[in-house]
Formats: structure tokens, C-alpha cells, sequence
């Protein structure tokens, strides 16, 4: 239920932020006719993004078991790229993300000529980036963790983010986002790393790959995911307690260049 919450928060936090600042700065610039249209983009975008959560986790349940492993661990990698993505994307354009989305508005309401169907688009656009990226990592989620718990995170982590960015937006509440984006694209890493190693353990039992699947270690007996922090371990990084040669391997594989390049300082920017 934490990763999804987290997730949510985090990628709704960021839509939400989009969607202030260009509020913020159409009312700003004395252009507040063009809200309609900004918010056309993105109700558009959310409508967008449910529809295919909704009609990819409705059908996939058809397909037979190998191609549905196969299905959970492309889904998987898919939700891995996008993490990552998201990490690093966030920590290069933070500085300037302000700037890009005025510029943006700027050039969709030169180009309307007094229509606002391109910044109904930019809006749309950026919105439905974020819900797309969104609506894979759930999917990867709730194929690990079954239940109502998962859904339940990620709709509160979703309001939560929605309450903050009204909050933020009318200027009630400051809070350090430079931390809040680095502490959870840390956690993001590790989660990120699970589903790597998820993802070779579904295309081992889709029959795709079958090298290193000898036991690299067993914990069951000293942190089986059967106790309570074994259950907490799996749900937030994909623990497993007796896990082949090749999931640690890309556990592994993952991690340590991801890490190293999060922790790499950034280059200095020209003056």
C-alpha cells in the first residue's frame, strides 16, 4: 500500500505543480480567461488515463498464464524505465521547470490566435505524461501485490497530492520540495530495482529465461516474507526470501550505476 501511496503522491504532486504554476502564471499576466481551457487539458488527460488503466487491467486477465507472466514482467520493465525516467528527469530540469512551462504557455496562446486549443494540448500533454507513467508502475504494482490495499494507496496518495497542490497554489502551505524530490526518487531507485528483479523472475516462468535460476541464498527461516516486516520488505522493494543467482544479479545491475549516477554531483551550469 506505501509504494502506491508514495507513487501517487509523488506523480500527482508533480501534475499538480504543473497545473499551479500555469494557473499562477496566466493569472499572473492578466490572461485568467485561458483557466478554461488549461483545465479542458487537464480533466482530458485524466479521463485519458483512466480509461486505458481500466481497459488494459480488465483485459490482460484473459491472457493464459505464460503469456500473462510474460505480459507482468514487460509491464515491469516498462515501470522500471519509467521510474528511472522520472528520477533523473525531475533532478536535471527542476532548477528550470518554471521557466520551460511559462515559455510553453507563452507559445501555445501566441499560436491560438485568440483560440485555446493549443494550450488545451500542452496542457493535456503534460498532464498525460504524468498519468501515463502513472497508470504502468500501478499496474507493475498491483501485479505483485493483490488485494484492495495497493488501489486504496494509490487513490490516497493521489488526493493527498491534490489537497497539497491547492494548498501550495493559494499559497497556504511551503514545503521543501528539493528534499521531498530527492528522499523519494531515492526510495524510487530501490522500488525500481524490485521490479527488475521481478521482471526476470516473470519471464523465467513465462519460459523466456531459465539461466542462473539455481536459490542464491534462503532467508526463509530467519526473514520470511510471512512475518510481518518479510510481507513490508516484499510489498515496498520486491523482497524475496529464497531468490535465484539471476534476480540478485539484476537487482544488483540496477542499483549500483542508478546510484551512482543519483549520487553523482551535478555539472555546473554556465553563467
Amino acid at each position: 500500500m506505501f509504494v502506491p501511496f508514495l507513487i501517487m503522491l509523488r506523480k500527482g504532486l508533480e501534475a499538480a505543480l504543473i497545473v499551479s504554476l500555469i494557473a499562477s502564471y496566466l493569472k499572473r499576466t492578466h490572461r485568467g480567461q485561458w483557466l478554461g481551457a488549461m483545465w479542458i487539458g487537464v480533466f482530458s488527460a485524466a479521463a485519458l488515463c483512466l480509461a486505458l488503466g481500466w481497459f488494459i487491467n480488465e483485459t490482460t486477465g484473459e491472457f493464459p498464464q505464460k503469456e500473462q507472466e510474460l505480459f507482468e514482467g514487460l509491464v515491469a520493465v516498462v515501470a522500471v524505465c519509467i521510474l528511472t525516467w522520472m528520477v533523473f528527469w525531475m533532478r536535471n530540469v527542476a532548477r528550470n521547470v518554471k521557466a520551460q512551462l511559462e515559455d510553453a504557455v507563452d507559445s501555445a496562446l501566441k499560436k491560438g490566435n485568440n483560440s485555446g486549443w493549443p494550450l488545451v494540448m500542452m496542457v493535456f500533454l503534460a498532464v498525460a505524461r504524468e498519468g501515463l507513467e502513472s497508470v504502468f508502475f500501478l499496474l507493475a504494482a498491483f501485479q505483485q501485490d493483490v488485494g484492495i490495499a495497493p488501489p486504496t494507496g494509490a487513490v490516497l496518495g493521489l488526493a493527498t497530492a491534490v489537497v497539497l497542490g491547492m494548498l501550495i497554489y493559494q499559497g497556504g502551505l511551503r514545503l521543501n520540495l528539493a528534499a521531498f524530490f530527492k528522499w523519494t526518487s531515492l526510495f524510487i531507485l530501490f522500488v525500481a530495482a524490485g521490479l527488475a528483479a521481478g521482471a526476470i523472475r516473470a519471464f523465467h516462468e513465462a519460459g523466456l529465461w531459465n539461466h542462473f535460476q539455481s536459490v542464491a541464498f534462503d532467508m526463509s527461516n530467519t526473514l520470511s516474507t510471512h512475518t510481518l516486516f518479510g510481507t513490508l520488505l516484499e510489498g515496498l522493494f520486491g523482497y524475496q526470501e529464497a531468490p535465484s543467482f539471476s534476480e540478485v544479479a539484476v537487482w544488483f545491475i540496477y542499483l549500483l550505476p542508478a546510484l551512482a549516477l543519483f549520487f553523482k554531483p551535478a555539472p555546473a551550469r554556465a553563467h
